[in-house]
């Protein structure tokens, strides 16, 4: 078992899937590595997989709360963090985290000394790894998804 946060990018190039497990550490959130893949769901695990920017180029992203049927759930929860060259890891938040102004798309670009143009948006696949249909399981996030939910209806789709 370990913890999310000691996870570096050789753990997901060795176990791409971690899947969160109970812990009794309040401050800590512990994966362990899934050995049986493709997996049916990606609700309580992370997926590090190779993901590629607007300008084809390569990264290792970390992807979670990705749900297999609803592409809408995606565009407003997928999360997504990306490790640079150097093995630094930036979370990106999306429109209606807390932190968008500090971890945004912008950052993001930042931290990859790129212009937003270049790196959204991001596409993934994740076939191989999550069992499914191909066309479910492969995606984009763009900077800014098509609409913006107000805070109510970014609830009300989180808890149907």
């Amino acid at each position: 078992m370990s913890s999310i946060e000691s996870l570096a990018r050789e753990d997901y190039v060795k176990s791409p899937v971690w899947r969160f497990t109970k812990s009794r550490a309040e401050d800590e959130m512990h994966v362990r590595p899934v050995r049986r893949l493709p997996v049916s769901r990606l609700g309580d695990c992370v997926a590090g997989i190779p993901v590629h920017l607007a300008n084809g180029t390569e990264l290792l992203g970390v992807i979670g709360h990705f749900d297999p049927v609803n592409p809408r759930l995606n565009e407003h929860f997928l999360s997504l963090s990306l490790f640079r060259a150097d093995g630094r890891l930036f979370h990106l938040a999306r429109y209606h985290d807390f932190d968008a102004a500090e971890r945004g798309p912008a950052q993001l670009a930042d931290f990859l000394s790129l212009p937003v143009e270049v790196v959204f948006p991001i596409s993934y696949d994740l076939s191989g790894i999550v069992a499914g249909s191909p066309e479910t399981l492969r995606g984009q996030i763009a900077a800014e998804p098509r609409e913006r939910l107000t805070r109510a209806e970014v609830i009300a789709l989180a808890v149907p």
